[in-house]
Formats: C-alpha cells, structure tokens, sequence
C-alpha cells in the first residue's frame, strides 16, 4: 500500500480539474461532509458507490477539516 502523502491546496485542486485525480470528503457522515464539501467531491457513500467503477490509476484525494 502506498504511504500518504500530503500535497499543496493548489496542487490538489489542480490535480481535480484536470481530471487527474478525484477529491473525496473523508468524514462518514454525509451531515459533515455536507458543510465542506469542495466542489466536485465525492462523499464517501458515493466513493464507496462508485467503487468499482473508478479506474485503479486515479489519484484520490482524501480531506477532512
């Protein structure tokens, strides 16, 4: 498994625009995650819905406050 690894905010943002990675809210409740959700991120009861659909070379970029 690959070590985390923490990267810059304008890196991470980026990395989503461009379509090189996915951001993921990593907080399991959807009321958290529903108060600083970024744009274009992924709850986790949606990552976890979208699992199998996700390709295994996209970069995820977990974040909680």
């Amino acid at each position: 498994m690959a070590e985390a690894k923490r990267i810059s905010v304008q890196e991470a943002r980026s990395k989503v625009q461009g379509g090189q990675a996915l951001f993921v809210c990593a907080y399991d409740s959807e009321e958290m995650c529903g108060g600083i959700r970024l744009e274009k991120a992924l709850t986790m009861g949606e990552f976890n819905a979208r699992l199998p659909e996700i390709p295994k070379d996209k970069e995820l970029i977990f974040y909680c406050q």
